[in-house]
């Protein structure tokens, strides 16, 4: 089959990361792939190398412009670019902004989305954006059960769930060749974060509960397409009030990621709202213990393999368990953990997409 996903950024957040390994594991399976993104900020590549044929439309920045403006001009840009593409036989969008454009371009009738998780947008322009990817598309897909029931819900529409996979032996490898000692050697035992600073991410609870656990918090990940300044400055207000000095590194490099994510004592994962946790299948892999919110999607997820916590004080109560050591079950919970991570195999995931390709034609 021809295959065209899409998605909107070249940055390495979780749904950019999901199309590229879909995009080369229906590609091991023998089929023809490309990846369709928006490039912004001079991007003239993904965050990694890819092995399938890649094009970028590039969004030049405009000062000034709103979050909303600058979605709605990156749709029609990209809109643009796929009305002049050939045919293929799927058309797979990765997101809402993705779905848009693809149904802009060459209708809905075809098209298949995933939904990776679900937002609330109070900007009109956005709400009807979203709205409309979840209603127009031919087919959506979920990563998770709880995303599904979700979708299910609140739009009365079936949405298979085809999952998501984890690159384990990459991370797994990177604890086993002691890439994590040259960040631990930096910042000592250290409590680690990624996917940035933003609401989703639960960031105000994490910087709550790292106020009394001894260790320095490093928190990392790359830009998303929204303006998140005012939330950053009430982050970075509260840690200098409750004395937390997060360690910001920003976008790490793709070949440095499994270190860090290796050297850490702990990663937390206080998300508010996910689809999958990819980041947190990361770290089991690389056999770091994960406290995680207790959220009906991680517990699916995730059951056995990490602890759960509700909200900011139940986070610092793991958080000291897991660096003081005195968890009699964590030995067990980290075997669990990397054979979970193990499971979730990107090519298993590209036979369950071509599956619903199938069944949707």
């Amino acid at each position: 089959m021809r295959i065209r996903l899409s998605t909107y950024s070249t940055k390495p957040r979780g749904g950019v990361v999901h199309t590229l390994a879909l995009a080369e594991a229906l590609a091991r399976a023998g089929h023809d792939v490309e990846v369709w993104a928006l490039a912004r900020g001079g991007d003239t590549a993904f965050f990694r190398d890819v092995v399938v044929p890649i094009r970028l439309v590039e969004v030049p920045e405009l000062e000034g412009e709103s979050v909303g403006d600058r979605i709605l001009r990156s749709i029609a840009l990209l809109t643009a670019g796929l009305a002049a593409a050939g045919p293929v036989d799927v058309r797979h969008a990765q997101d809402c902004l993705t779905a848009n454009a693809e149904g802009a371009a060459h209708g809905y009738a075809d098209l298949v989305r995933t939904v990776h998780h679900l937002d609330t947008f109070t900007t009109p322009s956005l709400a009807a954006c979203h709205e409309r990817a979840l209603v127009e598309p031919a087919q959506l897909l979920c990563v998770s059960d709880a995303v599904a029931a979700e979708v299910a819900a609140g739009w009365g529409r079936p949405a298979p769930v085809v999952g998501n996979g984890v690159d384990a032996a990459r991370f797994a490898a990177a604890e086993a060749a002691g890439a994590g000692e040259p960040w631990r050697a930096r910042f000592g035992r250290y409590v680690l974060a990624v996917g940035g600073i933003e609401p989703r991410k639960g960031t105000l609870d994490l910087v709550r509960a790292m106020a009394s656990v001894d260790a320095p918090l490093v928190v990392a990940g790359g830009d998303t397409l929204f303006d998140y300044r005012g939330y950053r400055d009430e982050v970075f207000a509260l840690a200098a009030t409750l004395g937390v000095e997060p360690q910001v590194l920003g976008a790490v490099p793709d070949d440095e990621l499994p270190g860090l994510v290796a050297g850490a004592s702990a990663f937390a994962f206080p998300s508010t709202k996910e689809g999958f946790g990819l980041a947190a299948m990361e770290a089991l892999a690389a056999g770091v213990p994960v406290v995680a919110r207790d959220l009906p999607v991680l517990r699916e997820v995730f059951a056995g393999a990490v602890r759960f916590a509700a909200d900011a004080d139940a986070i610092a109560v793991q958080l000291r368990s897991v660096l003081a050591g005195d968890d009699p079950g964590g030995p067990a919970r980290t075997s669990v953990g990397r054979a979970l991570a193990a499971s979730h195999t990107w090519d298993t995931v590209a036979a369950r997409h071509l599956a619903a390709y199938r069944s949707s034609s």
